[in-house]
Order: structure tokens, then sequence, then C-alpha cells
């Protein structure tokens, strides 16, 4: 008789520690699928993106389908399937912003490291997105790094001087 083959008949792609991580989660919460923004938050911190193979592990780790979990990543936005750079940067586009030039910063930025927003450079140093908005008005136009570095009041060479300066790495939290 012919057998067919499973999720749990192929490599998982989250080691045991992770899953572990995400399993400890589940008697703190009311039900499994309230485990699912935490369990994405783990996932992303360990591989800095949500590739659909590990969506499908998540779901089957909470009994949910697939589509379940990829409507929280999708809502959310903080996920990506893909990989990030070693830094990711949000050049804000909030009115505030763009009423001093931040969409021309953005779009600046990104042509000048050949890639288009929300793209990863080719030598994986740095994702570059936009953000509606940052909340930090008074450096406008603004990004932020995900490291929690802020910059501002931007303009053309100052973006640049930033994606040079970001390209380096991320910095110790200790250091802000």
């Amino acid at each position: 008789m012919a057998t067919t083959s499973t999720t749990l008949d192929s490599p998982r792609m989250l080691p045991e520690a992770i899953r572990q991580k995400i399993e400890a989660y589940i008697p703190r919460y009311p039900s499994k699928q309230a485990v699912t923004l935490p369990a994405l938050h783990i996932v992303h911190s360990y591989l800095r993106c949500v590739p659909y193979q590990a969506m499908k592990e998540i779901a089957e780790m909470l009994d949910l389908s697939p589509a379940e979990v990829a409507d929280t990543m999708s809502f959310y936005g903080f996920f990506p399937q893909a990989p990030l750079g070693d830094v990711r940067v949000w050049v804000c586009r909030s009115i505030s912003c763009m009423l001093r030039g931040g969409d021309e910063l953005l779009v600046h930025a990104c042509k000048s490291l050949a890639i288009e927003p929300g793209q990863t450079t080719a030598d994986g140093k740095l994702t570059v997105e936009f953000a509606e908005c940052l909340g930090i008005c008074d450096h406008a136009p603004a990004a932020l790094a995900d490291d929690g570095r802020v910059f501002g009041p931007l303009d053309e060479p100052g973006i640049l001087s930033m994606m040079a300066e970001l390209k380096k790495g991320p910095v110790p939290p200790e250091s802000l």
C-alpha cells in the first residue's frame, strides 16, 4: 500500500529549541490560535523572516491552517517571507515627512543602492522599506533602523550618509 508524504515527513525548518519556545506560550493563552503572533515573533527573531515552510510548521503546532497564520502575518506586515538585510530601515512617508521630501528621499536612497523599496541590497547588508508613519514627525523627513537608530531631519546627502552608516551593520543596544 502506498503512503503519501505529509509535512511531518519533510525536513523541518524550525529547530527543536524554537519549537519549544513556541510551545511554552501555549499554556499562557486561552487558545492555541492566540499564540500565532508570539510564534511569528519567535520565528522572525530566529530567521529574520517567516518563510512559507515556517508558517506551515507554526500552523501545525497550533492546530491551524497555514492560511490562518498567513492572515496574521499579512495583517501586521512586520513579518517578511524573504530574508532581510543585516539592518532593516524604514523611510517615513507620512504627511509630515512627505511634505518635507520623504518620498523623494526614499527614491533617492533606493536608486543609490540599486534596489526598490522593500528589497534588500545584493550584499545582504540593508533592507529599505517605507513606513506610513514612524511617529517621529519632529525629525521629518525621518527614518528608523530596526536596531533603534533614528535619523532626521534628512536631506539627499544625509540619506546617503545614513545608508553608508547602516551598511556597516547593526549597533548593539547598549551603544544607543
